[in-house]
């Protein structure tokens, strides 16, 4: 394994999990990622090597916190991709 495949940043999987979460029958598989780069783009990088180690030294509150910002950051990233698709 590469050391580039070793670290990851954790809000990609709570951005995927709010895209999931709020996903829509017409969502194509190129809007879901632009929401994602965009969402991604507006939080901070929190980066960790070991899921285990991340989970196990997050608090609960702090782990809401990230939650509730990735869900707001989907949102947001939503109406951004929707207002400026190309034709």
């Amino acid at each position: 394994m590469s050391f580039r495949d070793a670290v990851e940043n954790f809000y990609e999987r709570l951005v995927i999990d709010a895209i999931e979460a709020t996903r829509k029958p017409e969502d194509t598989s190129d809007y879901l990622a632009d929401v994602m780069c965009v969402a991604l783009n507006r939080l901070p990088p929190r980066y960790y090597r070991h899921t285990v180690d991340m989970m196990f030294y997050l608090a609960d509150k702090e782990l809401k916190s990230m939650r509730d910002k990735s869900l707001s950051a989907v949102k947001n990233a939503r109406d951004f991709v929707r207002e400026h698709q190309r034709e």
